[in-house]
């Protein structure tokens, strides 16, 4: 037997730690250290996906009891726990767990809730709110029309909303909460960012985000968890929010002298960005579309080459119904767009209909294997070790980046994706974003991106096109708009400010009535101001 490509990692562990705090098996992942939850506050999470975060939320939360290694104990063993935490704030935690703290979990995929529940909306939160705060949260998180709903019936940003009003509503004294912005859009994100700072004045609450702008807006300060996905995660000491994420984009952490990613991840200033539009590629109509119940309306508008077009506004305005119009999926009630151009699409929600390995998917629509094919879309998209895996199986975050990968390698005029950060961890999101611009920079072609991420929409786009209306009524675009005139009334509209980090160039909320905050309202400038 040959060794497959790639089985055997060899790293410079940040000195092979210590003892791991938990280790799955002999040769499998291995955690080290743990992140130290504190009284009325909100720890940040931070990190790729398969370097332990779940796993140490679990420790925390009581559900995975640490073997620190030894994988004969059974059960848990106390003396090596105080042994291991004696004289830190883990200890003092530790001791607080086993003498009965209660954790409160919110789940990082909510998709399996209709599986474990059943019933309304109502009658599910009902039967938990033991905080009586139930009320307010539904109306905070615009609950209020999907209450009478099923619980099988629920869009995942319903679900997404009933697991967070779930978890708040009960009575615990630490609240988990893995990944809560999938599914929602900036209005919803900001909602419960709030919603859970609110929280943090009572409780000890950890979350796990990878929305950067949702991740600053609501810690008080940051763990990174770094590592190699699947076989070992080291938690770092924990900063302040802005140095945490500032680290976190620089790949190198001072203080432990490790360097965890090759390069830095920097954005542009948008006044950088005024590049002269390329040729004119489609121009479009003003566009109509009905639905039972709902109407679109979108503003004509030119697309053009080498330019990124970021798609931004609440869910439920008709994104995607654009979108698919421009894609021939569906056709306006008012015109037809005749168009001879070739349109890649990547659809929000993605169907597991291949049947086959990925890489026979990927060879169907034009892939090879090239040595600039495996560098340009396999390696950024880190699919090497799913190339021999069936579609069918694969898990959430890797069948979005077989999609995304579906999509630019064929050979097209227009690339449409959308919401293509879903599922994806920060690192994933950031490498994502750098392919789509590479590809539509070295080309004649042109990207249009359904996006809820601020911080990936700044990153990638050159113009914005902006959705608004009211949700599951009606909606109303507007035609591509310079950045700053777009985002400045997309903000508008969802009442936050934002400002450059002056190391980075990343955008940051500001803290609601902040002096910033409002000094930028009165002035109109929501989207930083000019230096």
């Amino acid at each position: 037997h040959k060794c497959p490509f790639g089985a055997i990692h060899i790293v410079n562990l940040p000195e092979e730690l210590e003892t791991p705090v938990h280790q799955y098996g002999e040769n499998s992942f291995r955690l080290y250290r743990l992140p130290v939850p504190k009284e009325n506050s909100v720890l940040g999470i931070i990190g790729s996906n398969g370097t332990g975060k779940t796993t140490a939320i679990k420790i925390l939360s009581g559900e995975i009891v640490p073997n620190f290694g030894d994988l004969n104990s059974e059960r848990f063993d106390k003396g090596k726990m105080l042994e291991y935490f004696r004289g830190s704030e883990l200890q003092s935690y530790f001791e607080k767990l086993e003498s009965g703290i209660k954790a409160i979990m919110k789940p990082q995929y909510v998709d399996k809730i209709p599986k474990v529940l059943s019933g309304t909306v109502e009658e599910i939160i009902e039967k938990i709110d033991e905080r009586g705060v139930s009320e307010k949260l539904i109306k905070t998180l615009d609950m209020e029309n999907s209450m009478e709903k099923d619980i099988k019936n629920l869009s995942g940003g319903e679900l997404q909303r009933v697991a967070i009003i779930a978890a708040m509503s009960r009575e615990g004294d630490v609240y988990y909460f893995d990944e809560p912005s999938s599914y929602l859009d900036i209005y919803q994100r900001l909602n419960v960012a709030r919603s859970i700072r609110e929280l943090s004045k009572e409780k000890t609450v950890i979350v796990v985000e990878h929305d950067l702008a949702v991740l600053d807006y609501l810690s008080d300060y940051i763990h990174i968890i770094y590592g190699v996905p699947g076989v070992y995660g080291i938690v770092s000491s924990p900063m302040g929010v802005r140095v945490g994420i500032n680290t976190y984009l620089e790949g190198y952490l001072k203080d432990e002298n490790v360097r965890f990613r090759d390069q830095r991840i920097e954005f542009d200033v948008l006044s950088d960005r005024h590049k002269k539009l390329g040729n004119p590629i489609l121009e479009y109509p003003d566009l109509i579309k009905s639905f039972e119940g709902f109407e679109l309306k979108v503003e004509g508008g030119v697309l053009h080459e080498k330019e990124i077009i970021g798609i931004i506004g609440p869910n439920a305005t008709g994104k995607s119904t654009f979108v698919k119009m421009l894609a021939g999926v569906e056709s306006p009630d008012n015109v037809e767009i005749k168009t001879d151009l070739e349109i890649a699409y990547k659809p929000q929600y993605i169907k597991r209909d291949f049947d086959g390995t990925v890489r026979e998917l990927l060879r169907s629509v034009g892939g090879d294997e090239s040595g600039y094919y495996r560098s340009e879309i396999i390696k950024p998209l880190q699919l090497e070790n799913i190339l021999d895996s069936n579609v069918g199986e694969i898990s959430g975050g890797e069948l979005q980046r077989v999609a995304i990968a579906v999509c630019l390698t064929q050979d097209a005029d227009i690339y449409l994706l959308d919401e293509p950060s879903a599922y994806l961890d920060i690192e994933q999101r950031l490498n994502m974003t750098k392919l789509v611009r590479k590809k539509i920079e070295n080309s004649e072609k042109c990207a249009l991106i359904v996006e809820h991420d601020i911080v990936s929409v700044d990153y990638i786009s050159d113009r914005t096109i902006v959705f608004s209306g009211d949700p599951g009524v009606n909606g109303h675009a507007t035609q591509p708009l310079e950045m700053r005139e777009g985002m400045n009334m997309f903000l508008k509209d969802v009442g936050v400010t934002f400002r450059r980090d002056h190391e980075t160039k990343r955008p940051r909320a500001n803290k609601l009535d902040s002096q910033l905050d409002r000094k930028q309202k009165s002035i109109g400038e929501y989207y930083y101001m000019k230096e």
